[in-house]
């Protein structure tokens, strides 16, 4: 079994598994952002921060957007999270949107809120 875009996604949790054992647990999200854009700027990665996902229904762009925490290589969609209730079937679904508005067909949460960092791989 080929996994999509695998090289990319083994560096981002990378990057991610730096940023845990930097910082730990118990910042807000934010803050794993702002490492993780430390890390991506110093290395050279192509990203977009919030970048802004539009909607469209019935052939039309909807007023509000999405913003996806990170788009990586033009293609992963990361979305990253502090709770403590882990990645649950919410935040995979707030992924899979982001998926589907984006075009993106690979997603990457990452979870910093537990004593353990975590991650899940989407695929759409």
């Amino acid at each position: 079994m080929i996994l999509l875009l695998k090289e990319e996604v083994y560096r981002i949790v990378g990057y991610c598994i730096e940023v845990w054992k930097t910082l730990g647990y118990g910042f807000s999200e934010v803050i794993y952002k702002d490492a993780m854009e430390v890390d991506f700027i110093e290395d050279g990665l192509t990203f977009v921060r919030e970048e802004e996902l539009h909607v469209y229904y019935k052939g039309k762009t909807l007023r509000h957007k999405f913003k996806a925490d990170f788009t990586l290589f033009g293609s992963i969609i990361v979305e990253v999270k502090a709770g403590e209730e882990g990645i649950n079937n919410a935040v995979i679904s707030q992924t899979l949107n982001y998926l589907k508005a984006s075009g993106c067909r690979v997603g990457l949460i990452i979870n910093f809120g537990r004593s353990k960092m975590e991650y899940k791989r989407l695929i759409v």
